[in-house]
């Protein structure tokens, strides 16, 4: 059974790691997918290739989540070749992690306005085709570390509250227009980053974890699947933690 069968979903920051894991298992749930992608051009080629081999339409878009007006004029391009847009994930972020008494004002702001301000650039765009159709679900990606908090990481932290903050927001705003918002926090995920850390800070890391393992990124793009499908339809404004019991 495909969930998402000619469903258009657009993903953020999608040419690695949890981004490109959700544009994945979309794909085999039958979802059109639009996605950006920042400066990894081969591996966004790469991907829309991988992508349009499993059947459905893929483009990716070169866009910086940052930009209010490059949010616009994505948003303008998709519904442009795809008409209409069902699911909205934004998921690009990045991490400029220190001790606050290190931390520049440089790498404070670069990381909001790419983690937070990019989740309101694009849900202000794509706002007025949602309410225009009456039905969408927007789902934004945290972090465990916007719930607990974490040493050395205040701008990520910081980030990661204020997308749950401007989710259950959202949906309150919107959800008399059968639009949906709900944010996702994942834990210790691995990804292509994580594969680069000393395999004894890894086995540190997942000890601590209840499951005893880290999570992958088809974990979360199943809870996003969950989120974007109808089997959802009565959940909106929520936080799912993605953490393998570490929040329990």
């Amino acid at each position: 059974m495909k969930l998402l069968q000619g469903k258009v979903v657009i993903i953020t920051g999608a040419s690695r790691g949890i981004g490109k894991g959700i544009a994945e298992v979309f794909a085999k749930h039958g979802a059109n997918i639009a996605f950006t992608y920042s400066s990894s051009v081969e591996a966004a080629q790469a991907l829309e290739k991988e992508l349009n081999l499993m059947g459905i339409k893929a483009v990716g878009y070169q866009s910086d989540a940052g930009s209010f007006e490059g949010a616009q004029k994505f948003v303008d391009a998709v519904i442009s070749e795809f008409g209409h847009i069902d699911v909205v994930i934004n998921n690009a972020g990045i991490t400029k992690d220190n001790l606050l008494m290190r931390m520049s004002e440089a790498d404070f702001d670069s990381v909001i306005e790419t983690n937070l301000k990019s989740v309101f650039n694009m849900t202000k765009a794509v706002q007025k085709q949602l309410l225009k159709q009456r039905y969408g679900s927007i789902i934004n990606m945290s972090s465990v570390v916007g719930v607990s908090g974490n040493a050395g990481q205040t701008n990520y932290a910081a980030s990661k509250a204020g997308v749950i903050g401007f989710t259950k927001s959202v949906a309150l705003e919107l959800g008399s227009r059968n639009i949906r918002c709900n944010a996702i926090a994942p834990g210790f995920i691995e990804t292509e980053m994580t594969a680069k850390l000393n395999p004894e800070v890894v086995k540190g890391w997942s000890d601590g974890i209840p499951l005893k393992r880290p999570g992958t990124t088809t974990d979360v793009a199943n809870a996003c699947l969950f989120l974007a499908s109808d089997m959802s339809a009565y959940v909106s404004g929520q936080v799912l933690n993605v953490c393998g019991g570490m929040l329990t």
